[in-house]
């Protein structure tokens, strides 16, 4: 079983070199809150008007609305959620959305994005 390496949603800064902010496309950043081979928590951090790409990938995606409002568009399904919404993206579903108002999501993949190690 792989290492299970951990930090907290709030309260609690993680060590920057292990779980680093980085910038994915303008207005937006990603940082990884915790993984393990089979599972990953990452949040991601919009400024209103940033857009997250569409794009797919095999990974099944949770993901929770902490703040702000958005429009997602999964495989051309669109719709608006806000704080406290969730959805779960299916593996290769095409999927992207646009932030209506700057927040946070919460994502969970599985299994995990080495991609974003």
């Amino acid at each position: 079983m792989g290492a299970l390496r951990a930090s907290t949603l709030s309260g609690v800064t993680p060590v920057p070199e292990e779980f680093p902010i980085v910038a994915t496309d303008p207005g937006v950043t990603r940082q990884v809150l915790s993984d393990h081979p089979e599972l990953m928590v990452v949040a991601f951090r919009f400024e209103t008007g940033a857009e997250g790409q569409l794009h797919a990938h095999p990974h099944v995606q949770s993901t929770y609305v902490r703040s702000g409002e958005f429009r997602f568009s999964i495989d051309g399904d669109e719709r608006v959620v806000g704080p406290g919404d969730s959805l779960v993206i299916p593996s290769n579903a095409r999927h992207g959305c646009v932030c209506l108002a700057s927040g946070e999501l919460i994502d969970c993949f599985t299994p995990r994005r080495d991609d974003f190690l």
